[in-house]
């Protein structure tokens, strides 16, 4: 600090024009930055009605940061010899950290930029929930990668890490082989992440069965995946179980579902009152969504015969819904209209041998 007061007392020009040009460059760069971030904000205000503000903050604070960086990095380039070596390290560990934090809130910026226009709580989301599975694993992905990128860089800043480096890349054969055993599964499971974000065999809020528990998809990670299970219970699993094993994913194509609901009654039960009853009960039913109803004989045994009514709803929560209400109207169709063919047990007793008891009985009484 004393050398560069000297060497301004000494050669003033040497150094204050430096200095200036410094200061025109940093106050040019703060204004081409806010003409970019009220630029950008209009484009994207244009473009999507809702969420514009959130894509804005996010970037704003890490964009100034970096002009401001730029500058003192200018600077300390025209101050070159003046200032330690110390300080010039400090100034690039800020500049690639600045970079990393910018990097970062781009991704999460255009992340956000194109989930405003896909609402995943539209009735119809298929699509919607195609696009936000994508963009969320995505997200992770380059995130890790940015993150690892300005860690590795700046690591490599400093001169006995970056021999340690050298000396690793001498030996990257037996390095690569000892990593690539120790990282096996952590890299299966970002291979695993990044293959569901590409094929989506699950989205988010697909209605999935897994390990014999009914759910939605709640989470999907780099690692694992959260399902909400019907009774507020979270099951985690790891993400390449989706790639591994098989599950079966209920809104794969459609959110649509179609249900079933069985009747068991006797054999005299009239099936086509039945019909007629269940075609008069759905359209009273909100969940139901119009397309299907059928109502069949499907099995019969010895005593009961087994009917089906198979219907359908927009989505499997209406569908359970619908089954229930169903099965409620249809079980007091029966008990009120037709309660002699409610199933029942049969017992029947041959004539003969019915008199001969009775005659037994009478001979036996007659002996006393």
């Amino acid at each position: 600090m004393q050398e560069l007061i000297s060497q301004i007392t000494s050669d003033p020009e040497s150094v204050v024009i430096p200095i200036l040009i410094s200061l025109v460059v940093l106050g040019a760069t703060w204004v081409v930055g806010l003409w970019l971030v009220r630029t950008l904000r209009k484009i994207i205000k244009k473009q999507m009605k809702r969420g514009f503000d959130n894509v804005v903050n996010l970037i704003k604070t890490p964009l100034k940061l970096l002009l401001v960086t730029i500058a003192l990095s200018i600077l300390n380039n025209y101050l070159e010899g003046h200032l330690n070596v110390e300080t010039s390290q400090i100034i690039f560990l800020v500049l690639v950290f600045v970079i990393a934090w910018l990097g970062i809130a781009i991704v999460r910026s255009i992340k956000h930029f194109i989930l405003a226009g896909y609402n995943i709580t539209d009735p119809d989301n298929l699509k919607a929930r195609k696009v936000h599975t994508q963009m969320r694993v995505l997200e992770r992905i380059m995130t890790f990668l940015v993150v690892f990128i300005g860690l590795a860089i700046a690591l490599l800043s400093f001169e006995k890490i970056r021999e340690i480096g050298l000396s690793l890349l001498a030996s990257a054969g037996i390095a690569g082989i000892i990593l690539g055993f120790a990282a096996q599964k952590s890299l299966a499971l970002l291979l695993a992440g990044f293959q569901i974000a590409i094929t989506q065999p699950i989205r988010l809020e697909d209605a999935v069965i897994v390990e014999g528990e009914w759910g939605w998809i709640e989470e999907i990670t780099l690692t694992y995946v959260v399902i909400r299970i019907w009774d507020k219970r979270r099951l985690v699993v790891p993400i390449n179980y989706f790639i591994e094993k098989p599950f079966q994913n209920w809104t794969r194509h459609s959110a649509d579902i179609m249900g079933t609901v069985f009747i068991y009654v006797d054999y005299g039960f009239p099936v086509e009152k039945m019909r007629e009853a269940m075609a008069g009960i759905l359209p009273g039913i909100p969940e139901w969504n119009g397309e299907v109803n059928v109502l069949q004989v499907t099995s019969c045994t010895e005593k009961t015969m087994e009917l089906r009514a198979l219907v359908s709803a927009d989505n499997s929560p209406k569908a359970w819904d619908l089954r229930v209400r169903l099965r409620e109207e249809l079980i007091a169709f029966m008990q009120n209209e037709y309660p002699q063919y409610l199933p029942k047990a049969r017992i029947e007793v041959e004539k003969q041998d019915a008199l001969s008891s009775v005659k037994g009985e009478g001979n036996q009484e007659s002996g006393f």
